[in-house]
């Protein structure tokens, strides 16, 4: 074996490329190429700190509804949850309630996989230790610019009342 080259000072290492491991339990909705895709271009413009590994899943309802009252103690489908991981290199997981995002998207007036998109940078962010919940919109106003930066204008997934 040779010697490994010299350290290059003022010269920063890229971070590895997101691993991003997608898996899909329904028929509709974008193909999981494109979920990998879209997540992968999500945690490059969210610069994690970290190697960010990330799995996907997208699911239905009852898989949903399952997932909720688990975790969350609150038995019904939900859009996304997120699930961080403690374990070095690994991110976390998302589980995405296609056809319940597939409602939603009719309800705002938009595609599908733009409801997807949104969720999964909705998901991401949760990932990375955000919380709507407490943070006085931080969260949303973040989610705003990711997902223009991202995928373009167009509907931000931001609630109204937090807009």
């Amino acid at each position: 074996m040779g010697k490994e080259p010299p350290a290059r000072h003022g010269v920063r290492a890229p971070l590895p490329v997101p691993r991003i491991e997608v898996s899909s339990a329904v028929r509709i909705g974008p193909s999981v190429r494109r979920v990998a895709a879209w997540s992968e271009a999500i945690l490059t413009a969210a610069a994690p700190r970290r190697a960010a590994s990330v799995s996907v899943l997208l699911c239905g309802d009852a898989r949903m509804r399952r997932l909720n009252r688990e975790f969350r103690s609150i038995d019904r489908p939900t859009d996304v949850l997120s699930f961080p991981a403690e374990l070095p290199g690994l991110l976390g997981d998302i589980a995405i309630g296609v056809p319940y995002a597939a409602r939603q998207a009719r309800q705002r007036g938009h595609g599908l996989d733009r409801e997807v998109q949104l969720l999964l940078v909705h998901g991401v962010l949760h990932l990375l230790g955000h919380d709507h919940e407490t943070d006085g919109g931080e969260m949303f106003r973040l989610q705003r610019r990711l997902a223009a930066r991202v995928f373009g204008a167009g509907p931000d997934g931001v609630p109204e009342d937090d807009a």
